[in-house]
């Protein structure tokens, strides 16, 4: 069982140790986030034991009595979330698991509430991944009803996690949403329709890796990354598949300063991706003007500007 309270109630510190049983940690919240944990000394011990390496290996056991490769695939990813991966939006150090079948989402935060989804691939993840039905997808985005996302990688033949990456929600818009054929009639689900995500069509910004290489990044860094990446959050659709646009035009510069005359380059192709708008010039210079807001650029003056890479840069030229 998870106790979560407030660091408040150690004030009454003997009804709160009442509550720390082994196998039953107490976690601490100040200010709404998690900051602190009470466990029984055993239970301590066994995490110091392996604290030397955060595991992204696969227990192979769950999975003995099971045949099918999805069955497999989908018990050793989701057990492996729930029991190894931290919340990236409030550093919670474990995520729990919501019943199976569930239309939305995977997991959830116990103390932050916030919901994931989670799609898995055994083999490196490509361009695209397949998502689920493309129209209540689609819905759910243009609603602001769906959640973040883990993209995980794995592999069957070492058993463990390669790389995963969390992406925030307002990082998705329908023009990243790839429609699929209709299954054949013959199918068993005839008619159905889904979708891919085009990973690629993602800005870096958005694809915060937490594990590369089968290896966990620093955590305070992962969070920091998050933190920044919410700077940029929009609720309506339009206005963040704008800001999202932009963001990629500025990553294609190979340069880190660039001039407003260079992102002037790319009029021909946002103007075909938002053809409603007759005034594209205008909307770059708005755009550009929100990613300095977000902290992602600097304005050096006179129409130049500066990518920022860091979440701890300072914000002076």
């Amino acid at each position: 069982m998870i106790h979560i309270l407030p660091v408040a109630d150690l004030s009454d510190y003997k009804e709160v140790l009442k509550k720390c049983r082994k196998g039953e940690p107490v976690y601490l919240t100040q200010e709404g986030r998690g900051r602190f944990v009470l466990m029984d000394i055993e239970d301590y011990d066994g995490s110091q034991a392996g604290k030397s390496r955060m595991e992204t290996s696969f227990d192979p056991q769950l999975v003995d009595r099971y045949k099918s490769k999805s069955q497999i695939a989908r018990v050793l990813t989701e057990t492996w979330t729930e029991q190894h991966l931290y919340c990236p939006l409030c550093g919670w150090p474990s995520l729990s698991k919501f019943p199976n079948n569930r239309e939305v989402a995977d997991f959830y935060c116990p103390n932050c509430k916030s919901q994931f989804e989670q799609k898995s691939k055994n083999g490196p993840l490509g361009k695209k991944i397949a998502g689920g039905a493309y129209h209540s997808f689609i819905r759910r985005i243009s609603e602001n009803h769906n959640p973040d996302f883990f993209l995980m990688s794995y592999s069957l033949k070492s058993m463990r996690v390669e790389a995963l990456y969390f992406i925030p929600k307002f990082f998705f818009v329908p023009e990243i949403v790839e429609e699929r054929k209709p299954l054949s009639e013959h199918a068993r689900r005839a008619g159905w329709v889904g979708c891919n995500i085009l990973l690629s069509q993602i800005p870096v910004q958005g694809r915060i890796p937490i594990i590369e290489n089968g290896v966990f990044l620093e955590k305070q860094g992962v969070l920091a990354q998050v933190k920044k990446a919410q700077e940029m959050r929009l609720e309506n659709v339009a206005a963040r598949s704008w800001l999202l646009d932009i963001l990629q035009c500025v990553n294609q510069m190979e340069e880190r300063d660039f001039t407003l005359d260079q992102m002037y380059a790319f009029e021909n192709w946002l103007g075909a991706r938002h053809p409603q708008n007759h005034n594209i010039r205008a909307k770059i210079r708005q755009q550009l003007q929100k990613l300095r807001d977000g902290g992602v650029l600097l304005f050096l003056g006179d129409g130049h500007y500066r990518k920022i890479f860091s979440p701890d840069e300072p914000e002076n030229p």
